[in-house]
């Protein structure tokens, strides 16, 4: 009674909320029913076969992907917006009662009490990685906690990206995983065994720890050029619409989970591929005479792989910095990234920390200008295509600008 109340009462805030002009209301939504009764996510996990998708980075496109893989058998509730805390995910399994299946993503330091919520079918263990020290905290604390929320469950498959050294560990001892080759461009918050605290070695694809018998697990999975590769050596041609070497992991690590729950691999790859846009994120838009294509990234990993992404012969790049609560107010983390590689591109510092960004990119020997406000910026650029990288508010203030300039 008590749950049918708290949805009712949800209902009601979200219908007034977006009457108010103020959004869609799924999250006061979200949390008036937990407010009214703390058990509602355990109701509506119920009779669900749910996959959680977490992780430092790709969570919202890893989640994407996977509804679209599960969606080849059935309908699937998820979040339409990336909200991946408590009220958010409450909001998005009440948008969808009856439906059997869900792809929900989850904020890593939720994951432990959301899986004992929900119960999960599986789960997604993308990539561990230092995000906002003011928020986060040590990313072993992170790993110690994600491996004991697990062994909660065992009988949950985990599908875990045996190149991330920390999310190895986090899957380590568990006894149902499916391994996937998905890939790690950035090592150097795995440099010691978060087991023994002994180095971590790497030959080629393989690391091992010096210390332990811990290392790198024989993969189900991987991708070999422009296929992805399954058990029994199965092999699919694995073509996205979304650039970067990082999407094609997330790619193979959702189409894993979707086969582990049932789905018929070729459909799930097709699936995943058809996946363009990500909240705003990989859009192409024109802005005067400039075409502007918005990537986003959040912490140093997600900046290293965001880099790796940009068009060399683009006539410009904006990167844009704010330093806002949902971005960490610490922006230390701009002398972990490598700016260092953009001859021939004309870059423009830009956000609210515009100055702090110049600096870096002073000592990092990238000639730039500083343009505050990125539109001016992106303005500022030579006609032709303009990329634009930005973290959390920085990107989401943009898209809020291009929709009001037309």
């Amino acid at each position: 009674m008590r749950g049918r109340i708290a949805l009712r009462a949800a209902a009601a805030a979200s219908w007034a909320s977006q009457k108010a002009g103020r959004g869609k209301g799924s999250m006061i939504g979200g949390l008036i029913a937990l407010k009214i009764d703390p058990t509602i996510m355990e109701q509506l996990g119920r009779d669900r076969r749910t996959v959680l998708i977490t992780g430092t980075n790709g969570k919202s496109t890893t989640t994407r992907m996977t509804t679209a893989a599960l969606s080849t058998l059935g309908q699937v509730a998820t979040q339409a917006d990336g909200a991946n805390m408590d009220a958010g995910i409450v909001a998005a399994l009440s948008a969808h009662p009856g439906v059997a299946l869900a792809a929900i993503e989850v904020d890593e330091l939720h994951l432990p009490h959301v899986s004992d919520a929900l119960n999960p079918a599986g789960v997604v263990l993308l990539n561990l990685s230092r995000d906002q020290l003011d928020r986060v905290g040590e990313i072993n604390m992170i790993e110690r906690r994600l491996r004991a929320g697990l062994a909660r469950h065992p009988e949950t498959v985990v599908v875990a990206n045996c190149d991330d050294v920390l999310v190895t560990s986090i899957a380590y001892d568990h006894p149902n995983v499916v391994w996937v080759a998905a890939g790690s461009g950035w090592a150097v918050d795995a440099t010691s065994c978060p087991r023994s605290g002994e180095p971590i070695l790497w030959e080629g694809e393989h690391w091992y720890s010096t210390g332990t018998d811990f290392q790198r697990p024989q993969p189900d999975w991987w991708l070999e050029g422009t296929d992805l590769v399954g058990p029994g050596g199965d092999r699919h041609h694995l073509e996205l619409a979304l650039p970067g070497r990082a999407n094609r992991g997330n790619a193979a690590q959702a189409v894993a989970a979707s086969v582990a729950l049932g789905a018929d691999a070729a459909k799930a790859v097709a699936a995943a591929g058809t996946v363009r846009e990500i909240a705003g994120r990989y859009r192409t838009v024109q802005v005067g005479k400039h075409s502007a294509r918005l990537l986003l990234a959040k912490n140093p990993a997600g900046w290293q792989e965001a880099l790796s992404m940009i068009e060399p012969t683009a006539a410009g790049l904006v990167i844009a910095v704010n330093g806002q609560v949902p971005d960490g107010e610490d922006l230390s983390w701009l002398w972990d990234v490598r700016f260092e590689h953009f001859e021939g591109v004309q870059v423009v510092a830009s956000g609210e920390r515009a100055t702090d960004l110049a600096v870096r990119l002073t000592y990092a020997g990238v000639e730039h200008t500083t343009v505050a406000n990125p539109l001016r910026a992106i303005a500022s650029c030579p006609p032709g295509r303009v990329e634009v990288l930005a973290n959390y508010t920085a990107f989401r203030d943009l898209n809020r600008d291009l929709e009001n300039h037309g």
